[in-house]
């Protein structure tokens, strides 16, 4: 039976409550795959899930919990701090002694989950304070995060926890869950819909759902039927809103970037304005500034990167609101800094001819030669320091990759 409210929002709804029910990830929880083992076998341990918004990380943890049949919390980084975490952990102390002897304490009900959304968002002295407690089994952490852990979790938790990548789901998989979305509406998605919506997601399920869901409510309450045209109208509406974890947190850093490449400051300082006003991370600009330095700067200007890189370093040490002023100094040097994308596009081409051609034979003067036999066999022989000649392997010889400034 379903007890869930019309008032959930319908991605909670439809929410998979088990294994067998879940859409995606199946080089995760496909059969004798790592998290469907670890399930199955009741060895749960930390770990992070990395991966773009509305993919089921959330959905994930609680399977998992509900599945090995342990406690399970679940915070967001975003608004809890120590004390909400010390809580859960005298929580769970008070509770392990008082079934120390029971049989929920045998019967494989240990390390509570603590579900970390956004663990990003955790600074260093908070992601410190979990450490001892993931270390004594206290709590099981699973953390989910739409930014690289290798940038944002500190290497002692890091090195503690498995990381596991997901991925956007696909067409075909948010085409599934609009079925199951439509279902619990009980309304009828007609084909063009069902395929704009399915492009729409971009791979996240919850966007999908969510237009679906605000659609139906301006446009198909009586008709019970979702049109196309049904679908672009909600587009426009005001009840869709700002959400820096979804789609527009993506619109919104392209718009960012692609205005800094047509170096115009106006429109990225405007983008720059949305994101942070949004809530955005400000370290996640930052490093897109750094990115942008290198591809689309480049030799054209070669010290954008080091604007870059002290722009970050300034961001992640004295936070917000101060680190306004510096993403904003940040943003107008790198609009109005020369482009050059040569080296990068040079790199991308070579790389393209790596993996067509495999590992070519490097010629016999550029190899090294450590040892006599080595030298015998023509090792180094013939190398030039400051040669003219072409240095590429024999099947590539006379290929150029860089072009400077083609932009």
């Amino acid at each position: 039976m379903n007890t869930k409210t019309t008032s959930q929002p319908l991605a909670d709804r439809v929410r998979p409550h088990t294994l067998e029910q879940f859409i995606g990830q199946k080089h995760l929880v496909g059969p004798g795959k790592p998290l469907a083992l670890a399930i199955q076998q009741n060895r749960i341990y930390s770990m992070i899930f990395w991966g773009p918004p509305g993919v089921g990380k959330t959905t994930l943890a609680r399977i998992i919990a509900s599945q090995t049949n342990r406690p399970y919390f679940e915070v967001s980084a975003v608004s809890a701090g120590k004390a909400e975490i010390r809580a859960i952990v005298e929580q769970v102390q008070s509770e392990g002694k008082r079934d120390l002897f029971s049989a929920a304490a045998t019967s494989g009900r240990h390390g509570a989950i603590l579900f970390l959304d956004e663990i990003h968002r955790f600074n260093k002295a908070q992601q410190d304070f979990l450490l001892p407690y993931v270390e004594d089994g206290t709590l099981v952490l699973i953390g989910a995060t739409t930014e690289n852990p290798s940038f944002e979790v500190n290497s002692a938790l890091l090195s503690r926890s498995r990381v596991f990548v997901l991925e956007a789901l696909t067409s075909e998989e948010i085409v599934q869950i609009i079925q199951q979305g439509a279902a619990e509406l009980g309304i009828t998605v007609e084909p063009e819909a069902e395929a704009f919506l399915a492009e729409f997601a971009n791979g996240d399920a919850r966007q999908s759902l969510n237009l679906l869901e605000v659609t139906v409510e301006l446009y198909a309450q009586e008709t019970r039927v979702v049109t196309l045209e049904n679908l672009k109208n909600a587009l426009q509406s005001k009840f869709l809103r700002y959400d820096k974890g979804a789609e527009e947190h993506f619109d919104t850093i392209s718009a960012y970037i692609k205005s800094m490449r047509a170096s115009n400051p106006d429109a990225a300082l405007y983008y720059l304005a949305r994101m942070v006003n949004g809530g955005e991370d400000p370290k996640f600009i930052a490093r897109r500034l750094v990115i942008f330095a290198s591809e689309d700067i480049g030799n054209a200007q070669p010290t954008a990167l080091v604007v870059a890189n002290e722009v970050f370093r300034a961001v992640e040490t004295i936070g917000l609101p101060e680190c306004q002023f510096t993403l904003a100094q940040g943003t107008v040097y790198m609009a109005l800094a020369p482009k050059d994308r040569s080296a990068g596009d040079a790199y991308f081409t070579a790389l393209d001819d790596v993996r067509q051609h495999g590992n070519l034979s490097i010629p016999l003067n550029l190899r090294n030669a450590p040892t006599k036999l080595m030298k015998e066999l023509g090792y180094g022989k013939g190398y030039e320091m400051y040669t003219t000649d072409d240095l590429l392997p024999e099947a590539l010889k006379g290929r150029k990759y860089y072009k400077k400034d083609r932009t």
